[in-house]
């Protein structure tokens, strides 16, 4: 008998069973587009910041039901390479979450077994941010629990054409031929190289676009989309996405 993992959705419910993930068919890999801090602010009155502030609480309990849940790997999207275009005290303030994020949470991270990972390009990144992930980093190296990739400064098609350009220079020099070139050798000279790619891609707050995230590796994941904003998601609309995620039949292009 297929072993059960019962989960709450947080909907109402009186005499209705309550629905129920398998165990089996957790997401290896889910991704998640953090996106409506600001607008969370905005509908209250507050500040942008207020926002971003209260999404990094956010990130905490997501990091946790992933893991409880069985989770192998949760890459969260920071930050992009395009939101340097956002005003400069919103991106200082950014810039900062990282390193309070991880002065918070790390030793729990480390209790937990969690792996810390960076996908992104260093470069524009101050110092106290860079410091303070490259430490989480080296702490949890030898962590064999979730992964948790965080996706900061990070833009698809800067990736691509970073790997792109390293392949053809292999080409250039002799080390590569062409007819080596294929989908397996371009995964691996990505920043998700020794990662799987997403099965399941979650979008908060009501956009219906990529912005850019994961432009290769999630062409074949699923993806869902709420219009719950990302300080409002909790463990319950996680739940929610995976189990709609297990409903669906995925067939990679075959019957």
């Amino acid at each position: 008998m297929i072993s059960r993992l019962w989960a709450k959705l947080g909907k109402p419910s009186s005499n209705a069973a309550e629905p129920f993930l398998a165990a089996d068919n957790v997401p290896k890999h889910i991704a998640i587009i953090m996106d409506g801090n600001g607008r969370w602010a905005k509908k209250r009155g507050l500040p942008r910041i207020a926002g971003h502030h209260t999404g990094m609480k956010t990130v905490k309990r997501i990091v946790m039901e992933a893991d409880r849940l069985g989770v192998k790997y949760l890459t969260m999207y920071a930050f992009s390479t395009e939101n340097w275009k956002r005003p400069k005290d919103e991106v200082d303030f950014l810039m900062k979450l990282p390193q309070q994020f991880l002065e918070i949470e790390l030793e729990e991270l480390i209790e937990k077994n969690v792996q810390v990972r960076m996908m992104g390009h260093k470069e524009n990144l101050p110092s106290f941010t860079l410091n303070a992930v490259e430490e989480a980093i080296t702490k949890t190296a030898n962590n064999t629990g979730l992964v948790l990739n965080f996706a900061l400064n990070y833009g698809g098609r800067k990736e691509m054409l970073e790997a792109i350009k390293e392949i053809a220079a292999d080409v250039q020099d002799g080390r590569l031929s062409t007819e080596q070139i294929d989908e397996k050798l371009l995964s691996s000279r990505l920043l998700t190289g020794d990662i799987p790619d997403p099965d399941l891609l979650i979008r908060t707050s009501g956009e219906l676009r990529l912005s850019n995230f994961m432009l290769w590796q999630v062409a074949y994941s699923e993806m869902w989309f709420t219009d719950v904003y990302w300080p409002e998601f909790n463990e319950a609309h996680l739940q929610e996405a995976i189990l709609e995620y297990q409903r669906r039949a995925r067939r990679y292009g075959g019957l």
